[in-house]
């Protein structure tokens, strides 16, 4: 049942991008019906249109159907909001405490010696 479903599916999202080229197979097996009968340009032989401008306005309109069920897809997607204004604003205001007493902090300064650099020299040349 899966893979019935895997192929359907499969099937599905593959079959709008071969529809041009099956547009175009039609136009190339069925060339000489086209050119006489669907063909705008056909009283015109001179200009060798051969019933191309039939297949350029059924590609124009494959895109444009395709271009619309794309953006109708853009559209129905349900959109969710992440981030929202807050609805209760909250002042807080400076009270002044007094302070007991200053505090005073000392720091020990001294130097720091590697442990290690009496015994390991840098090799000599």
């Amino acid at each position: 049942m899966r893979t019935v479903i895997l192929y359907i599916w499969l099937i599905t999202t593959i079959l709008p991008t071969f529809s041009q080229w099956g547009t175009i197979a039609y136009y190339k097996v069925n060339k000489e019906y086209i050119t006489r009968v669907l063909c705008q340009n056909r009283d015109k032989p001179q200009l060798h249109c051969n019933g191309k401008c039939y297949l350029a306005k059924k590609l124009k309109e494959q895109q444009q159907k395709q271009d619309q069920q794309t953006s109708d897809r853009v559209e129905s997607i349900p959109t969710l909001q992440l981030f929202a204004s807050p609805l209760a604003f909250f002042e807080f205001a400076a009270e002044h405490l007094p302070v007991a007493s200053t505090a005073n902090f000392s720091y020990k300064l001294a130097s720091y010696h590697a442990p290690l650099s009496n015994l390991v020299h840098p090799p000599c040349a």
